[in-house]
């Protein structure tokens, strides 16, 4: 696959054939993927691998709301934040560890992304599909529960893979005029914002989202019904409650 192709038309599978995927195939993804950057080469990362059977998958996706890219993918794969394996090492050989904290887990967060994402981009230059589930953090708490991870570990992402059941097509993005900042942030003016959405705005498809809600535009539709801040703050206690009940000490404000 031409790469220029593959990254300007890449696009989100969520529909996939009903076609087991072979763990040699995705363990051999997976060791490429694991050569993606990562702090002091830790790789403070753990990948757990859900054929669609079982009990557990059932529960798995009722996690993910039984959201259609979730129920029809033949595996789910959840990628982790994991020092529980270096924690250990460490107690082997006589050393503190010393990463039940904030720091340790953005390291092993942002670690954990790279991976996925490597694995995401590997896989679909070999034909096959990804969708990223956002739903790992809504339900976190649920899925450690699930996948039963010890302490120190918790769920970053999730990618419902597969083979894609029709062609994908590439989404559409900002300008990158309005993402890339040179030598310091810009403020950008009202003007300005309102011209990096106008194309987004301007899809059908969106127009009869915001038409479907009941909403004046569609910055409402992403902020009041799809994002609301009611749920952003119940899911940032859920997921504080996670990370402390997987053992990470977080710092207190009064």
């Amino acid at each position: 696959m031409d790469r220029n192709t593959y990254f300007q038309n890449r696009g989100t599978c969520r529909h996939f054939k009903d076609i087991d995927i072979a763990d040699a195939t995705i363990e051999d993804i997976a060791q490429q993927a694991m050569h993606a950057p990562n702090t002091g080469n830790m790789q403070l990362y753990s990948l757990v691998v859900t054929h669609n059977d079982g009990e557990r998958r059932k529960r798995l996706n009722d996690a993910h709301f039984n959201q259609p890219a979730a129920v029809g993918a033949p595996v789910l794969l959840t990628f982790c934040a994991d020092l529980h394996r270096y924690t250990r090492w460490c107690s082997l050989n006589g050393a503190d560890a010393g990463v039940d904290n904030i720091q340790a887990l953005a390291w092993a967060w942002i670690d954990t992304a790279l991976f996925a994402q490597q694995f995401n981009t590997i896989a679909e230059m070999r034909g096959f599909g990804c969708c990223y589930l956002g739903t790992t953090t809504f339900n976190g708490k649920d899925i450690a529960e699930i996948l039963e991870l010890p302490s120190l570990v918790v769920p970053v992402t999730t990618l419902a893979f597969g083979v894609p059941d029709s062609a994908v097509s590439g989404e559409d993005r900002l300008d990158v005029s309005h993402i890339v900042h040179h030598d310091r942030y810009k403020e950008p003016k009202d003007a300005q914002i309102s011209a990096a959405y106008k194309d987004k705005e301007d899809m059908d498809a969106n127009r009869r989202f915001v038409q479907e809600n009941g909403k004046e535009n569609l910055a409402q539709v992403y902020a009041e019904v799809r994002y609301p801040r009611a749920g952003n703050e119940a899911f940032s206690q859920a997921l504080v409650e996670m990370f402390v009940r997987q053992g990470f000490s977080l710092p207190v404000h009064d």
